[in-house]
Order: C-alpha cells, then structure tokens, then sequence
C-alpha cells in the first residue's frame, strides 16, 4: 500500500537511508499488503515485514497465527520467518498455552486450516506470555532472534 496527501508525513528526521526507502516520487510506502475490492474499498491484509518468503511463496504471519489461534488451547503466538540455506527462510512460531500441547496434534489440527508449506516448520512453546512492547504489542523481533540463534 502506497499513499500521499496533505495528512502524510514529510518523511524522517536526519534519516535519509530510511528516506530514499519509504517515499518514492512523493508516495509513501506503508508496509502493508492491501487489496481494493470491487467497491473500491481498500483492505490490509498482512504487513510486508510479516511475510514469510520461502521458497518464493510468500506467507502471511497474520494468517498463520489466526489459525493456530483456533486451536482452544492456545493463548497467543507470534509468527516469523526462521533463516534457511535452502528456501531462504522457514515458517517459525512462538505459543504460548494454556497446556501443553504435543507438536504432532497441532500439526493435524494446523493440515486443514493451512497449506502444507505455511504448518510451522519450527515451532517453540513458551512458558510465559509473550514479551511486549509498551503498546502491548508482542515483540516479534525478540522472538525472530530467539528463533535464528535456536534454529538458524
């Protein structure tokens, strides 16, 4: 998604790096995923930096995590890409539950809500809720890193 006006900032204060990389002639870069719909009505799918890209499928967190979500066990997760020789990255996720549940039966229950190559390849249970930030939300870079020094 891609917008300008009046309403938009002007761009970042002695930024010049994240400048040249938000605004193209005039128009800012939101970092989101969007799609107009016939009406013309404009919605966000995903954020771009929430994108999974393995193998060259590109997979949304956003989408990942609501279904893991169905599961009734299941508190909150995070979702993220997890560094990989071969596709480039690999679907990661962080859950937290209620109890413990066994990989293999979230993996079943993930098989009819999800395409085969978006099931988390990695998948940590924490003990705890997830770490935030201020404005409550979870803090996924945290998260990714974990993941790249467990994993990667």
């Amino acid at each position: 998604l891609q917008i300008r006006g009046a309403s938009i900032m002007r761009g970042y204060w002695n930024r010049p790096d994240a400048n040249a990389e938000t605004f193209v002639y005039g128009w800012m870069r939101t970092g989101d995923v969007a799609y107009v719909d016939e009406d013309g009505f404009v919605y966000i799918v995903d954020r771009i930096k929430d994108l999974v890209i393995r193998g060259g499928e590109n997979i949304g967190c956003g989408a990942v995590e609501a279904a893991i979500l169905e599961h009734p066990e299941v508190l909150e997760v995070s979702v993220y890409g997890v560094p990989d020789a071969r596709l480039g990255e690999e679907v990661g996720a962080t859950i937290h539950a209620r109890s413990p549940i066994d990989e293999a039966e979230l993996r079943a229950f993930l098989e009819p809500r999800l395409a085969r190559f978006e099931i988390p390849r990695y998948v940590h249970f924490a003990g705890e809720p997830l770490p935030r930030i201020a404005s409550g939300k979870i803090l996924k870079r945290q998260l990714r890193d974990e993941a790249a020094a467990r994993w990667g």
